[in-house]
């Protein structure tokens, strides 16, 4: 080899980022705290007035048929609201490039300027983009509203995600009573254990501490229980 021969550079390795827009991630997550907070404060609550082990059961399933249902009403409703929103805007966007393409042509050159590019790779590059139409709109819709158009949240997957999450964690307190507890302190034990392992597994998912996620979720639920077990013993007592 030459001494004026330079070695070709190292071949980059690019990671293989996680899937962050499938639209699942935020109501599983959401669904599977919420029902294991929500049902292990419940319990707690009927618990600390005096509850019967069966009023428990009932009370525990009731709650999780309840959220889960809910969540998933609620996130299809969001989330189909939403997608619907992103339709209505792209087919304005459709509409515009229809309408006006020299404007449009004229925006998107602009768009890349301020962003760094110089002023005549900036017109060649938005030329060369509107003369295809498919690739235009879709262009203008990732850079003016920030949406890809072809991978919009689904409705369907964010409702089950949550119906299904936040089953499994409602679940978690019921369980002991279901088969045969009488007493809150393995419900406790139980539920206690959940939350450290889904605030866990949520930290690492999102790259953060195992613990400082597993602590954090600990504490909210801790507090959502003990005050439910509070009331519940302040009504019980009024009440008897």
């Amino acid at each position: 080899m030459s001494a004026d021969v330079l070695p070709a550079p190292p071949v980059e390795k690019h990671k293989h980022h996680r899937n962050v827009t499938g639209g699942w991630l935020r109501p599983a997550v959401f669904g599977a705290m919420d029902g294991l907070v929500s049902n292990f404060a419940l319990i707690s609550g009927v618990v600390g007035g005096g509850a019967s082990s069966t009023v428990v059961v009932i009370t525990g399933l009731a709650g999780l048929a309840a959220g889960a249902c809910s969540m998933a009403a609620g996130e299809y409703t969001s989330v189909a609201s939403q997608t619907e929103l992103m339709q209505a805007e792209i087919e304005v966007e459709k509409a515009e490039l229809a309408r006006n393409p020299e404007g449009e042509l004229a925006e998107l050159a602009a768009l890349y300027r301020a962003r760094g590019v110089d002023a005549k790779t900036a017109d060649k590059v938005a030329a060369q983009i509107s003369a295809q139409p498919e690739l235009a709109w879709r262009v203008h819709v990732r850079e003016e509203l920030g949406v890809d158009p072809d991978d919009l949240p689904s409705p369907y997957v964010a409702a089950i995600s949550s119906f299904t999450a936040f089953a499994a964690g409602a679940i978690v307190p019921a369980l002991p009573f279901i088969l045969g507890a009488s007493g809150l302190l393995v419900a406790a034990t139980v539920s206690i254990l959940g939350l450290l392992v889904a605030g866990g597994v949520v930290a690492r998912l999102t790259a953060r501490p195992w613990w400082a996620g597993a602590l954090r979720q600990l504490v909210l639920g801790g507090l959502a229980a003990a005050a439910t077990f509070g009331i519940g013993s302040l009504v019980g007592a009024g009440l008897s």
